[in-house]
């Protein structure tokens, strides 16, 4: 069902829920982290996103006792799913996944995403373009009418400030580097057609990878427990 999805492109307000409290969108994702556990089945090869979704998403996995392969995006993500008793295994031995579960920080009525809130953008993308199914879980404050900006960006320590001129208006973003020890930063320029700012994004030297993930990417969106 892409009801949800599409009654937000012709709604001005950004999300789904401007007003979503702390709660409701905490269950909201323990709902969409439920749905998408289920749809994983036993011995299935499983690419693991980075997030406060997807910390939701590894106790659910775990509780189903099944034997998988799992390949985590980031340090954080790898931790806490081996305290659930998850197997993690290095993704240079795993030339494709059966799917990968991540969440996102923008979701648009197109299928459009921006991911990279938590700098692990890059290997996220890595992972979904490895998998033969990318399930995006999400509580409905992440559904928008539109993309907007920031959009992350990782970049390449080496000619820093020439790429960032390159990418204005772009700026560094305070936080630790990427889980492969990059720099950071937000593209913060309208968005008013994401291809081609993606197209643009991919031709400029320096950049690692940038968050815009195409609709051809994303197989399902799980909505507070609803496939849109």
């Amino acid at each position: 069902m892409r009801s949800q999805l599409e009654r937000v492109g012709r709604g001005s307000p950004s999300a789904a829920s401007a007003t979503l409290d702390v709660v409701d969108a905490q269950r909201e994702k323990q709902l969409a982290a439920e749905a998408a556990a289920a749809l994983v089945e036993d011995g299935m090869s499983v690419g693991l996103g980075t997030g406060t979704t997807v910390a939701l998403l590894l106790p659910a996995l775990a509780a189903r006792g099944l034997s998988l392969r799992c390949v985590a995006t980031s340090l954080q993500t790898e931790r806490r799913a081996r305290e659930f008793g998850l197997r993690v295994e290095s993704f240079n031995g795993i030339d494709r996944l059966d799917v990968a579960i991540d969440g996102a920080d923008q979701i648009a009525p197109d299928r459009w995403l921006v991911k990279g809130g938590g700098a692990a953008h890059t290997r996220e993308k890595v992972v979904a373009a490895a998998a033969d199914r990318f399930v995006v879980i999400a509580s409905s404050d992440k559904l928008v009418a539109r993309i907007r900006p920031p959009v992350p960006l990782e970049l390449l320590s080496f000619g820093l400030a020439a790429t960032l001129r390159r990418l204005e208006p772009a700026r560094l973003r305070d936080v630790p580097p990427s889980p492969d020890g990059n720099p950071i930063a937000d593209y913060l320029g309208d968005v008013r057609d994401p291809a081609e700012l993606a197209a643009r994004l991919d031709g400029t030297a320096g950049l690692v990878e940038h968050g815009l993930f195409p609709p051809a990417l994303v197989t399902d969106v799980i909505v507070a427990g609803e496939v849109l």
